[in-house]
């Protein structure tokens, strides 16, 4: 993995940047060490607001719990792993903190409509006739909007899957031996 880090400063009193970039970094933490860092982020006076860029490429972040379980039998819960490819988190000198996935060369750019002259519409009929598999359903469907239709239906199976370990481990607080 690959971290920079670049402080900017100047004679201005908004003029302080803190550029941050990580690249690269496949890592699991436990949660602990999380809720451990809280304390020290706590403070009774106020910091000044620096404006900060954070970039991060190519990075996968697997987080664990490693609290004692309740019920010994029980299997705990599962990791949780975020992947980022590409994205930009800046902090302003107001402190909101702004997200955004950079356009360049790697990144998907939004298509943009392409108006067709009435006389090239194709009927609704026929439109509703076509066969999904064929070409003309790949015309009708575009391979980004399929893409997006996926990712949506990846993240819905996901979450599904989290409610029914979610359910499972309830379930198992109560009847340790309850098996599916």
């Amino acid at each position: 993995p690959q971290l920079s880090l670049r402080l900017e400063g100047g004679p201005a009193e908004h003029s302080d940047l803190l550029r941050v970039l990580l690249r690269g970094c496949h890592t699991e933490l436990c949660m602990s060490s999380l809720t451990g860092l809280g304390p020290f982020l706590e403070d009774e006076i106020i910091p000044e607001v620096i404006p900060m860029e954070l970039e991060v490429v190519d990075a996968k972040i697997t987080l664990k719990d490693d609290t004692p379980r309740v019920y010994p039998t029980s299997p705990g819960p599962l990791p949780i792993s975020l992947a980022v490819d590409h994205i930009l988190v800046r902090r302003g000198a107001d402190g909101v903190f702004h997200l955004t996935a950079p356009q360049g060369t790697d990144s998907p750019k939004e298509e943009k409509p392409v108006s067709v002259p009435e006389e090239q519409k194709a009927p609704a009929e026929s439109v509703l006739a076509a066969p999904a598999a064929g070409a003309r359903g790949l015309q009708l469907k575009q391979v980004p909007e399929l893409q997006r239709e996926l990712q949506t239906m990846k993240l819905a199976l996901a979450e599904a899957n989290m409610d029914k370990a979610h359910l499972l481990q309830e379930i198992r607080k109560y009847n340790p031996l309850f098996q599916l």
